[in-house]
């Protein structure tokens, strides 16, 4: 078991997957699917604090401006479009901004000092001409100008997806295939094919509740994705479980779905249904929203059962598509 890392600490928490039918497996690899039965291709990842570009609303496909100008206007840091502001040594070798606070102030060129040069013509050219988006490589056909584009490319929805793994921050942002086989070969985590599922969560001190996560479980299911998340933290000043579910895709597709999570025990039940976010939201934000299925700790002992003094939780759930 591979818990997170939250805050520096680590918590050992285990989660048993269950079948349907009800039994536990044994070892978490035997209930993963291979890589090729999840459709993963080979995909282009971007830092999540990578090179900003030029790029937006009412984009337009066709053809960009003259190459030669793309050219004059390419980092040879970054290798990215420039846009204002954009820098230049006394020699005149160009540099977009943000790589240079990355050279250390110096010409990667001429190893001149840079100072705080700006090259104006070449602001001016590219304030002037039409660009594509930068997310073209992953399909985006949109041709835009300076002012719109970056409008563009805060929304394009061909845009790359953050990484879902909640329990430290992780950088890591990609097309789904690309982040599904991150999540698997970087962060280990539960893979399961199937649209419903039963899920032991186990604790053996239940009282140390301070911002805890279970490993993220995803399921592939009608040919997409979902994050199971389970964790524990303080809502105000009570402690308190909560489970929910995110779409690995944009929140269109997500809003063509609906889930179900259930958990009880003693004869006794709570059962939630909602509709599950888009990875475009933050995991934080979704948590914070309490969107989700919230189970206080004295309930979740109840359901327990035994001397109340670990945490033994079944959660089973389904997800389905909604009709058109």
């Amino acid at each position: 078991m591979n818990p997170f890392v939250l805050g520096g600490n680590q918590r050992a928490l285990r989660s048993e997957s269950m079948a349907p039918g009800g039994n536990v497996y044994q070892d978490v690899t035997e209930s993963r699917a291979a890589l090729a039965d999840y459709g993963v291709k080979s995909a282009n990842v971007e830092g999540r604090n990578g090179p900003r570009l030029c790029g937006s609303v009412g984009g337009r496909p066709g053809m960009a401006s003259n190459s030669a100008v793309h050219e004059l206007l390419e980092c040879p840091v970054c290798l990215n479009v420039m846009c204002p502001p954009i820098h230049q040594c006394p020699n005149g070798h160009t540099i977009c901004v943000v790589c240079k606070s990355k050279v250390q102030n110096s010409c990667p060129i001429c190893r001149q000092e840079l100072g705080n040069i700006r090259c104006l013509a070449l602001e001016k050219v590219a304030e002037s001409i039409e660009l594509p988006c930068k997310y073209h490589f992953y399909g985006c056909q949109d041709i835009l100008a300076y002012h719109s584009r970056m409008r563009h490319e805060e929304n394009c929805k061909y845009r790359g997806y953050n990484c879902p793994y909640a329990g430290a921050e992780c950088l890591v942002t990609g097309d789904i295939p690309f982040i599904v086989a991150h999540l698997k070969a970087d962060h280990n985590v539960d893979m399961h094919d199937g649209c419903s599922f039963n899920h032991r969560y186990v604790k053996p001190n239940p009282h140390e509740i301070e911002n805890a996560t279970w490993m993220l479980t995803i399921f592939n299911c009608f040919g997409y994705q979902f994050c199971l998340h389970f964790e524990a933290f303080h809502l105000g000043t009570a402690p308190v479980y909560m489970a929910f579910l995110r779409f690995m895709g944009d929140e269109n597709d997500a809003n063509k779905f609906s889930y179900s999570l259930e958990v009880g025990g003693n004869g006794r039940k709570l059962k939630w249904q909602g509709i599950p976010r888009s990875i475009r939201d933050s995991h934080k934000s979704v948590r914070d929203s309490l969107d989700g299925l919230i189970i206080t700790r004295n309930i979740a002992l109840f359901f327990s059962g035994g001397d109340r003094q670990e945490l033994k939780l079944k959660v089973s759930g389904r997800i389905w598509k909604e009709q058109s």
